[in-house]
């Protein structure tokens, strides 16, 4: 992939990994329009870096992606590269029935609607300009899942389904897809579930990330790992079962 001259349509981009990429893509020379719900985070993003652009959406409304897709096709029409990064994550205890499903994010319409939505109003859009591609994040846990997040692992499990089928989809119109398997960065995602567990810290901050992040992107490499995560395109199931078994042999104690 080409990592210069493009414009680029980050969702999620205030902070975290999205934000580590923004600033990637732009001190590569391109132009980066990142959205995000909350105008404070955007701003002081922008604050940061003068030279992105800015927008508020939250892409689990139907109506403002809509409006998000027309603005972009207005404003920025050579937009080739679309990054569905936003995301939540939420531990959710279904031995409780609804409850803890309900009482916050919508996980499954924030990490996986919301990004197949927006994908499907932007790629014709992206397939009319040149180097296009459409980049997903998905999660280590869509491939190995923790028990007390079952909800955010189902639909990052269900985001590589998507990259999968998509990529063959859009070969015929040009338009590049890949996949990023984040290990745990981090990041202010959950931070209801962190201080459950002592305030987690993964030791791995964004830009680290990124940067491989990036030079996968220009090594064309379709399914991008990191760290633990770095095999798991091509571990066998009996690896992802051993890991899944050690992940959770605590849940329940």
């Amino acid at each position: 992939m080409k990592l210069s001259g493009n414009t680029v349509l980050i969702t999620g981009g205030s902070s975290g990994i999205g934000l580590a990429m923004a600033e990637a893509f732009l001190d590569g020379g391109s132009k980066v329009i990142v959205c995000a719900r909350d105008q404070q985070h955007l701003l002081d993003a922008q604050r940061k870096r003068p030279d992105l652009e800015v927008q508020v959406c939250d892409i689990a409304d139907e109506a403002a992606r809509k409006t998000l897709a027309a603005f972009v096709t207005e404003r920025f029409p050579g937009l080739n590269v679309l990054v569905n990064n936003a995301g939540v994550q939420r531990d959710i205890d279904l031995t409780r029935g609804l409850d803890d499903f309900g009482a916050g994010d919508n996980e499954l319409r924030v990490n996986l609607e919301a990004p197949i939505i927006l994908s499907a109003l932007l790629v014709p859009l992206l397939a009319r300009n040149p180097n296009p591609a459409l980049i997903n994040v998905s999660s280590g846990l869509g491939f190995v899942p923790m028990a007390n997040m079952p909800v955010y692992c189902a639909s990052k499990a269900g985001m590589h389904a998507f990259s999968l089928a998509i990529r063959v989809q859009l070969a015929k119109l040009g338009v590049k897809v890949f996949e990023i398997v984040p290990p745990m960065v981090d990041t202010d995602l959950n931070p209801a579930g962190r201080a459950k567990r002592g305030g987690f810290k993964a030791g791995l901050g964004p830009e680290e990330f990124v940067g491989a992040v990036m030079q996968g992107l220009a090594n064309d490499t379709p399914e991008i790992g990191y760290g633990m995560t770095a095999g798991y395109a091509a571990a066998s199931r009996a690896e992802l079962d051993r890991r899944f078994a050690e992940m959770n042999a605590r849940w329940g104690s």
